[in-house]
């Protein structure tokens, strides 16, 4: 746990990977730019676009960086590059209130002295079904399950701050290179057994319901998260372990059978 001084306000620095996606994330820079409390500094890290993005980002002033090889590898290295006291992580797709960097600044620098802080989503771009699902269901399945697998809340890849001090000892236990892991999962397994999380329900962003478009998409995020636990299943205490066995076993039985349309119904 650190002991940070919680005297002055922090620099936040704020970290976006974006892979072909300048339209998302000009929108995204744009609510960075109206905020309350502005960041010290904004990285977007390019995975290689092909798209307008890097324009995008060099005009909004942002640090460009390019990290090749998926999220986790872009993720990491823009935490690395990062300069200021905390590293907020959002995606390309996220639209954070204006008020965000303060409620971080505000989390990060209380008196209990959190190690990091995450909060969930709100989808747009989809029916109002489907948003309440997303949220409920899918982000809430995240936070309630995980969760207690972890024995923390989970940090959610798309609304998450940490310590730059904190990162600097959890950078070299991520992994970088797998193109299908969550990064979010894994930074949240490797995180220390002093570290902690706050998970701050007020501190929400708005995220593209496009992942919840197909059983597809769906299906990649189920998988993805269980390539991430058995990339880590050795830093797993072994009572977790025996959870997900079970969790897998589950799984298996859904997704063997047939797959659903990819069809959303209309509202």
């Amino acid at each position: 746990m650190t002991t940070r001084s919680t005297d002055a306000v922090p620099t936040i620095s704020v970290v976006i990977p974006c892979l072909n996606d300048a339209s998302m994330l000009a929108q995204c820079l744009a609510a960075l730019a109206a905020q309350t409390t502005p960041p010290f500094e904004v990285i977007v890290v390019d995975g290689g676009s092909t798209d307008d993005s890097r324009r995008v980002a060099v005009a909004a002033g942002a640090r460009v960086l390019t990290a090749t090889g998926g999220i986790p590898a872009a993720s990491a290295a823009g935490l690395d590059a990062a300069r200021g006291e905390v590293i907020g992580r959002l995606d390309a797709d996220s639209r954070p209130s204006p008020d965000w960097l303060q409620r971080v600044s505000d989390d990060l620098s209380s008196d209990t002295h959190w190690s990091a802080v995450t909060g969930t989503g709100e989808f747009y771009d989809t029916g109002r079904l489907l948003a309440w699902a997303g949220r409920v269901l899918y982000l809430g399945g995240y936070f309630h399950v995980v969760g207690p697998i972890l024995g923390h809340p989970p940090l959610f890849g798309s609304n998450f701050a940490i310590l730059r001090e904190e990162w600097s000892r959890l950078s070299a236990h991520v992994h970088r290179n797998g193109m299908d892991i969550h990064d979010d999962l894994d930074f949240s397994i490797q995180l220390a057994p002093d570290m902690t999380v706050l998970y701050d329900r007020a501190l929400r962003v708005g995220v593209s319901g496009r992942q919840l478009g197909s059983w597809s998409s769906l299906r990649r995020h189920v998988v993805w998260s269980a390539n991430t636990f058995a990339l880590n299943r050795k830093q797993l205490p072994q009572r977790t372990r025996r959870r997900l066995r079970r969790l897998r076993r589950r799984q298996s039985r859904v997704t063997d059978g047939p797959a659903p349309s990819d069809t959303i119904p209309s509202e």
